[in-house]
């Protein structure tokens, strides 16, 4: 059987840097996500009532779960991986 080979396609060398990039970039994108829900929510859907502040507090601790999973995952996965699937 021939090898695949798929352009533009990369082998990602997994190392503790490319773990803390992983995992940086999971926090910062949970925290914008939970940020964006907490505003549409509070905001033009009506459905709660927060003050800015509690919205980002919110948003923060939605990034700190993120970190703690991200932690407990090199733990308990594979050493370089923010990731708890055993394949990534």
């Amino acid at each position: 059987m021939s090898q695949l080979h798929l352009p533009g396609a990369e082998t990602v060398v997994k190392t503790g840097r490319t773990y803390a990039v992983d995992l940086i970039e999971r926090i910062v994108w949970t925290f914008l996500g939970a940020a964006g829900a907490v505003a549409l929510a509070a905001g033009p859907a009506d459905m709660l009532s927060v003050s800015f502040w509690e919205g980002v507090g919110t948003a923060g601790l939605a990034a700190v779960v993120t970190l703690v999973k991200g932690i407990a995952a090199r733990l308990i996965g594979p050493k370089n991986s923010a990731s708890t699937a055993p394949s990534v």
